[in-house]
């Protein structure tokens, strides 16, 4: 039986959200953007709209993913082109990365939703980030994006437990950040390495691992993954299939990180803590 007390704090985003009088949610069909998505029909109907960033950052499963939600859902949906390697900057992947990545998707988003005269914008962050380094987050304060779920005060926990309670498909998917957060900050970021990790992580996906994370350094795929899936990994056959999959995709070493999956695993050589990568 769901908690009460919950159930009251999901009342009362529906009221924030209904207070906008209409929204554009930033839907990346992650577990956050989808419930606070789900919170924003319910409170708003056909005055809340999604707007979808695509890139090649982007995978095309979470794109695809995004699309069907909202067509199942009669959502207003809307996708743009936000390609992060055309800002000038970005592909040198500085430590502010996140920030330039966000301050340009806020300014489309902001500009379709003027012209759709739709009146806030909404970005899925919630408590738990505020002890993470997200420079992204600046450009959210910048910009006068509304962040809900941040303002009422779910956790990530909370909001997985809702979405189970609400049949919101998100519930239990992993938790994901583009792709560009798989490489060390300073290292050229471009397509073609985008695809490597994307196609890299994609099967690993579909051989059954779930949280998990493919670093590229140069060459070298780190992969990250829960440590209770190691003895999977290494059996023979599943070992074998992913470095011969990984040196076609373009890698020439393919290694796996002991210590296992952990957000932000490329700032711990940063002097600040945490990440959403």
């Amino acid at each position: 039986m769901m908690d009460k007390a919950l159930l009251e704090k999901y009342d009362r985003l529906k009221d924030y959200l209904a207070s906008f009088g209409s929204v554009a949610v930033a839907f990346s069909s992650g577990v956050d953007s989808t419930f606070l998505l789900y919170a924003a029909k319910e409170a708003l109907g056909d005055r809340a709209i999604a707007v979808t960033a695509s890139s090649c950052s982007f995978p095309e499963r979470e794109l695809k993913e995004a699309k069907e939600y909202c067509s199942k859902m009669g959502i207003r949906h809307f996708v743009i082109k936000s390609e992060e390697l055309e800002i000038e900057g970005f592909s040198h992947n500085p430590k502010n990365r996140c920030y330039l990545c966000k301050h340009e998707l806020f300014e489309k988003i902001g500009a379709l939703a003027k012209e759709q005269g739709i009146n806030e914008i909404a970005e899925g962050s919630n408590l738990d980030d505020n002890g993470d380094y997200r420079p992204g987050l600046q450009a959210v304060a910048e910009l006068g994006v509304k962040s809900p779920l941040r303002h009422i005060g779910f956790t990530k926990q909370e909001i997985r437990e809702l979405s189970q309670y609400l049949n919101i498909p998100t519930w239990n998917k992993q938790s994901f950040a583009c792709l560009s957060s798989r490489f060390p900050y300073g290292d050229l970021i471009n397509e073609k390495k985008l695809k490597m990790v994307d196609r890299a992580e994609q099967l690993l996906l579909d051989m059954g691992f779930h949280q998990l994370r493919v670093r590229i350094h140069g060459d070298v795929a780190r992969i990250e993954l829960l440590p209770e899936e190691f003895p999977k990994f290494m059996e023979e056959e599943t070992r074998l299939s992913v470095y011969k999959k990984f040196k076609e995709y373009g890698f020439s070493y393919v290694t796996l990180d002991v210590v296992g999956y952990r957000m932000g695993s490329m700032n711990e050589t940063l002097d600040v803590s945490g990440s959403n990568s």
